[in-house]
């Protein structure tokens, strides 16, 4: 008997209903970006190309990609990358997935420096905690002319990929990626920063259990377990950023809305910070907090 030949259109059909059988969100879209991104084409293509027959090698390698997104595997894990910014990052299991909601820290470094909240330098200093994929470094040095950047993780590997995306969009050469716990690495002669910006982990740890199997089965979870309430780490920061910074610079700290009142009141035991300010993502919640060092604090 001759193996059945499959068609675009046929194998989507089938790759549909099994994903959703399995659960899994989006099925269809799903099935597309895989035999896409497999074919090496647009999505769009696909439908142009419904009646093309696939190569046993083609539907194999599809067989492996939908087995894998059938386990709930993210897209982006599978794929190897996720846009940002417009741009496209290279992804991994031990780095977290990019979200559309942490553009908003990269829109408020551009307005401080570019409205004039922070006083204009040649090459102002930066600071991106937490780097993971070099997201947030990235797309500062190429949107905020002359910055210097640092960049800390705790991965090695982490710190290799965000590396890698760096050469990628042509800014490895401004930014220095640093191996250490927050600003540990930084606690001898790496005061003066303009701007510490961080998405840092912030989902309550036992919330983090049962979120979908996406996030709680793949992400790393150091990159998302802020503890009981998710605070600790974003109450670090707090603590420890006056330091790091020089008179007038900003902290930029995204964090779930639910968290920004304890934030707030955080921020004003410590009488370190002047002008605080919350910033809603793109759903209109309180995402992003906005903090600047007092003078002679």
């Amino acid at each position: 008997m001759q193996p059945r030949s499959w068609t675009i259109k046929g194998i989507l059909e089938v790759t549909t209903a099994y994903l959703e059988q399995k659960g899994v969100p989006g099925p269809r879209l799903d099935a597309e970006v895989l035999l896409a991104h497999l074919l090496d084409c647009r999505r769009l293509d696909l439908y142009l190309r419904f009646d093309q027959p696939l190569s046993e090698e083609e539907v194999a390698g599809y067989r492996d990609l939908v087995r894998r997104r059938a386990g709930r595997e993210p897209l982006q894990y599978i794929r190897g990358r996720q846009e940002f910014w417009s741009l496209d990052f290279e992804v991994a299991s031990g780095v977290l997935i990019p979200r559309p909601e942490t553009e908003v820290l990269v829109e408020q470094a551009m307005a401080l420096f570019n409205g004039g909240a922070i006083p204009g330098k040649e090459a102002p200093k930066v600071l991106d905690l937490g780097t993971g994929s070099g997201i947030l470094a990235v797309c500062v040095a190429r949107e905020i002319s002359g910055a210097r950047i640092w960049a800390s993780d705790t991965s090695l590997y982490a710190l290799a990929l965000a590396r890698k995306n760096a050469r990628t969009h042509g800014v490895e050469n401004r930014i220095s990626f640093v191996r250490g716990d927050l600003l540990a690495p930084f606690r001898e002669g790496g005061t003066g920063f303009d701007l510490i910006v961080s998405n840092p982990p912030y989902v309550d740890s036992e919330e983090l259990n049962r979120l979908g199997p996406e996030v709680r089965d793949y992400e790393p979870r150091q990159a998302l377990d802020g503890g009981p309430g998710g605070m600790e780490v974003v109450k670090r920061i707090l603590r420890d950023a006056p330091a790091f910074l020089s008179p007038g610079g900003r902290l930029l700290l995204e964090m779930d809305p639910r968290q920004m009142d304890e934030a707030f009141k955080t921020a004003e035991a410590l009488g370190a910070y002047d002008n605080p300010e919350s910033i809603p993502d793109y759903t209109r919640r309180p995402r992003v907090i906005s903090l600047e060092k007092g003078d002679g604090r």
